[in-house]
């Protein structure tokens, strides 16, 4: 399995939902499953069974944050600036077109704010290339060829 990698803002917005669901979510849940129970037939009372999956979801989705945050690697954003790393923000040039991605692991991948995951075609790519080099990178429209104006 390839290391979990984020930012140290990465890793705090999800130490910070971990502790809302944790401290706020969760006992907001476990109340209205109590209320539900005193409603009487649990069989047939919806809001006992709505309650009761949202509590196995938050439950999930805690496990799924504490699994995050405990197994990540923190990007060192001071790496080298010789090639492109997990953590490097690079300038290319495709076609006629700049761009500037920031390469990220998967979990905080946004492409729409040029946030590119490492395990995607275009991030895995890049990694490891140098300022110069040209790259082909496969899209869904077939391939393009890029060159990496600048790492930082």
């Amino acid at each position: 399995m390839s290391p979990i990698y984020l930012t140290k803002e990465g890793r705090e917005k999800l130490k910070e939902e971990l502790e809302y669901l944790k401290k706020q979510k969760m006992p907001q849940v476990v109340e209205r499953i109590a209320r539900a129970k005193e409603l009487g037939d649990l069989s047939e009372n919806a809001e006992y069974q709505d309650a009761k999956d949202e509590q196995g979801f938050i439950a999930g989705r805690i496990a799924e944050l504490e699994n995050l945050i405990n197994k990540s690697e923190i990007i060192n954003e001071n790496g080298s600036k010789d090639f492109v790393n997990v953590g490097s923000t690079i300038k290319v040039k495709c076609g006629k077109i700049q761009y500037q991605y920031t390469i990220v692991g998967s979990n905080e991948a946004n492409p729409t704010k040029g946030l590119i995951s490492n395990e995607s075609p275009i991030g895995r790519a890049f990694l490891g290339r140098k300022i110069g080099e040209k790259v082909v990178v496969k899209i869904p429209k077939g391939e393009m060829e890029c060159e990496i104006l600048a790492i930082t």
